[in-house]
Order: C-alpha cells, then structure tokens, then sequence
C-alpha cells in the first residue's frame, strides 16, 4: 500500500514531535572528557574560590589610606615589613605606614586592601618604598568568594561545558562531572543507486555522500556515529539493518527512501519494528519535504531526503537539534543559539506559501556596511549550493518571498 505523503506537518509541529523524546540517562565522566557535554545536574561551588583575599599582580599590599593621593610628582613613602610568597599564610598585620612586598595570588595580610604594581613603586635605601600611584580599596585584589560563593549554583542543569565551563569546576575541584550521556546515532544509506565513494560511477550511480555528510555533522554535535553501510532498495534488508541500527542505538537517521517510488520501503520498516508508528511523513520546509518521522519503541527515527543538499538542511533544522536535545540541552531548539548575522538581501526570492523556506546564502562583505546577502539558487541534488553558501535565511510559511534590499538574519553554516 502507498501511504504517500499523509502526515505532513510544519517545522513547528515536527520539532514539538522531536521534543517528546526523553533526554539520555546521565554518566559520570572525568573533567578533562566534558568537552561539548550537557550537565545532568546543578553545579554548585564546595567553597569560596577564591579562598582568600589575593593579589592579582606583583607588587605591595597597602592600605588604600596609605596611598591616597600619590602620584609620580607627589609619592607618598611606606616602610616594607616583609615578603609574602604566593603560597604563604600572612600572620603579620598590617600598620599604617607599612607595606608588604606581595607576589601574583599570594594572601593579603590583614590591613590591608589593595595592591600597587611594582612598576608604580620605586625601592629606596632601608627598605622604604616610593608609592606613585594612588589607591583604592580593592585594586589590584580578587576578594575571597568573588568567583563563587560557597553553596552557590555556578552552572545549572542543561549547561553545555565549554573551555571557561570547565575552567571553573577545574579551579573548584572537581575532577569528575554527571553530564547527560551522548546519543549513539546510527546512519544508513539506501538507494540501489549508491557506490561507495572509491567507486566509478556508471551514468544513473552515485557516490555515497550522505554518509560522510552527515556522520560529520553529527559528531560535531557531540553524538557517537555508527554508519551500517548502503542499504539496497529491498525491505527485507532495510528492516533488518533498521532492526539492528534499533537495537545499539539512540537515534536512526535513514538517508533516502523517502522519495516518490521507494519512501514506502522507509515507513514499511519502520512499522515492521517492535512498538513502532509514523509520527510524520513529510515536513513544511523546502528542500526537505519528503523527511520522515518515526519511532521504534522510544527511539527515533528519521527518514531524510537522499538529495544532497536536502538532506545537510535537514539535519541542520531538525537532526541537530535532536542529538543536543537527547543530550539534555534545554536549549537545543532555541533559534537565538544559532550563530547570526544581519545583511542585506541582493536581489528578490520568490517562495511558496505554506512552507518554510530555506535559502542557502552567500555573503559579499561590505566596508561601513551590513553584507550583501545574494541567494545561491540550484536543484537539491547539487552540492556546490551548501559548499558556496555562508549560511541559510530563512522565508516564514506565510510569506511568497522576499525583496531586494530587505533586511535578513543569515544562520550561519
């Protein structure tokens, strides 16, 4: 039976779908491997950091009392009482008139609250020292907690830890950390038309290229990539490819099949596994109307556009953001988490109403002003639109297009 194209619904409608699905249990993994990972839990400090009162330069600790109103032509002269290293425990106190010679992170002494960098001071004879600059309380010095206050959450659940993430639960101590565990995601090619890319093509053969397309994209996004290879247009096969994919994985994103002709074999394997249904067969976009949307117990399964640049759009709009929300990222669908910039359309487009369309852009930078946004037009099967693309605006279901000169955000890609 041809199911056809029975279930198409918008962008919206389809990502509500893709929201359904549970985010991945947590794993606890050692710091130095939570690179791109989602925290599973609320990270909050142990203790204050810093754990003392430090100085933040080379230099003499002071009472900012002491230095008020010094400069190059009018110092003002302190007695140096000592040497603090940066791992010593001041138990001297400070006294008017005095200073202490301090080096980068060391503990200030009680008495004192600031610090003046040693190119503002000058050494005299006797241990006398010419203060050049003024002061004020807190110069020069990081105050005990002024990174994180003991029991304060730094970082909630559903952060995604980058360098400076992971630069603080370093300097907090922790050596471990629960993030959200990464989606193991499976992708088959179908088509008998497939070769593997070290083949000649005959005419009506192409090389496989979604495989690497989209393995690549999908790591990136932090997911584990299993490929299963090309797939022959025969639903034997695919139902057990699929069943397998199933079995050791959390995502199946099937390149294919979702055409005129052999889109049944897709949804036909789908529903041959195990507490299995079609959630949607087809998607308001353009390009990218034919993808698929099912599931096999509670994991999903995408059926994407075997056309080149349909299929990069659609994982860029809707697969990507599926891997970041199976790994906990509360965000993972927000489109202000896209990298942007603002042109300037170079010539008209024409869309269709009712779908959402997505323009591959090129960028024609301009000094003094916004760039000029020029549409790269073509079929979805050719790859030089993504490759000469910056990024992709998007035209809203509602609009027949846009015009010359109209203002445009531009996602880059």
């Amino acid at each position: 039976m041809s199911h056809g194209f029975f279930q198409i619904i918008s962008r919206a409608e389809f990502e509500e779908q893709l929201r359904s699905f549970p985010s991945l249990p947590p794993e606890t993994v050692p710091l130095a491997e939570t690179g791109g990972r989602v925290l599973s839990q609320d990270l909050s400090a142990p203790h204050d950091w810093p754990l003392t009162n430090r100085s933040c330069m080379d230099g003499f600790a002071v009472d900012a009392r002491d230095a008020f109103g010094a400069s190059e032509s009018n110092p003002v002269y302190l007695e140096c009482v000592g040497t603090l290293n940066v791992d010593d425990q001041p138990e001297l106190i400070l006294n008017p008139g005095e200073c202490v010679r301090i080096s980068t992170g060391g503990t200030l002494p009680t008495g004192a609250d600031a610090v003046i960098m040693v190119e503002h001071t000058v050494e005299m004879e006797g241990g006398t020292i010419e203060i050049q600059k003024a002061a004020a309380p807190g110069l020069n010095v990081m105050h005990q907690g002024e990174d994180a206050k003991a029991e304060q959450i730094l970082l909630e659940c559903g952060a995604r830890l980058g360098f400076k993430e992971i630069g603080l639960a370093a300097a907090l101590g922790f050596d471990v950390l629960e993030v959200s565990r990464r989606p193991r995601v499976a992708i088959l090619s179908t088509g008998d038309e497939l070769i593997p890319v070290n083949k000649t093509p005959r005419p009506g053969q192409v090389r496989d290229v979604n495989s690497y397309t989209l393995s690549v994209a999908a790591r990136e996004a932090g997911a584990v990539v299993a490929c299963y290879g090309i797939i022959r247009d025969d639903l034997k096969s695919l139902t057990q490819a699929l069943a397998k994919a199933v079995d050791e994985n959390d995502l199946i994103l099937i390149s294919g099949g979702s055409s005129i002709g052999v889109r049944d074999l897709t949804v036909q394997a789908i529903e041959a596994q195990p507490d299995s249904s079609i959630l949607a067969h087809g998607v308001a976009v353009s390009p990218g109307k034919p993808t698929i949307l099912g599931k096999a117990g509670n994991t999903p399964v995408m059926g994407l556009p075997g056309q080149v640049a349909s299929a990069q759009v659609v994982m860029l709009v809707l697969a990507l953001p599926l891997i970041r929300h199976l790994q906990g990222d509360e965000k993972a669908f927000e489109k202000n988490q896209r990298p942007r910039r603002q042109a300037v359309l170079a010539r008209n487009v024409a869309s269709r109403q009712g779908r959402e369309d997505y323009v591959r852009i090129r960028l024609e930078e301009r000094p003094g002003k916004a760039p000029l946004a020029h549409p790269v037009l073509g079929k979805s099967g050719l790859l030089r639109t993504m490759v000469n693309a910056h990024g992709l605006t998007v035209i809203p279901a509602e609009a027949e297009g846009l015009d010359a000169e109209d203002p445009i955000e531009v996602w880059l890609i």
